[in-house]
């Protein structure tokens, strides 16, 4: 049996919840690649980390929350080099106080992406 990965994001089937909340009120939500339609956008790193915080939004709205419900972004690279650009866009991007963030480099990630986000959100009772 060989285990073929898809070619595209849009033919994608992976055993895991996007979003999965806790009796608890926090709110985790599963990676985000800058990804639309189906691919990866174009325009390096600043493209692909502005479609990401686009992709997160939506599954925030998905359980009646946004950015402001963020309390810790992890931020994965494939290279720090592309630190600065991310850091760009999301400064213009998150409101204050912005979240807890861990920022690494992986040596791949899915599509070929360069960015990709995951986070943790608290409903705050409203």
């Amino acid at each position: 049996m060989t285990d073929h990965a898809p070619a595209s994001p849009a033919q994608a089937r992976h055993p895991y919840s996007p979003v999965r909340e806790t009796g608890t009120g926090l709110v985790f939500l599963s990676g985000q690649l800058g990804v639309e339609g189906g691919r990866v956008v174009p325009g390096g790193v600043a493209a692909e980390t502005r479609q990401a915080l686009a992709n997160l939004r939506a599954k925030l709205a998905s359980a009646g929350l946004d950015h402001r419900h963020v309390v810790k972004i992890t931020v994965y690279l494939t290279t720090m080099a592309d630190r600065n650009a991310m850091d760009a866009v999301y400064q213009e991007t998150l409101p204050e106080p912005r979240p807890a963030r861990t920022c690494v480099a992986v040596a791949e990630l899915p599509y070929r992406a360069r960015v990709e986000l995951d986070a943790v959100a608290v409903r705050d009772g409203d």
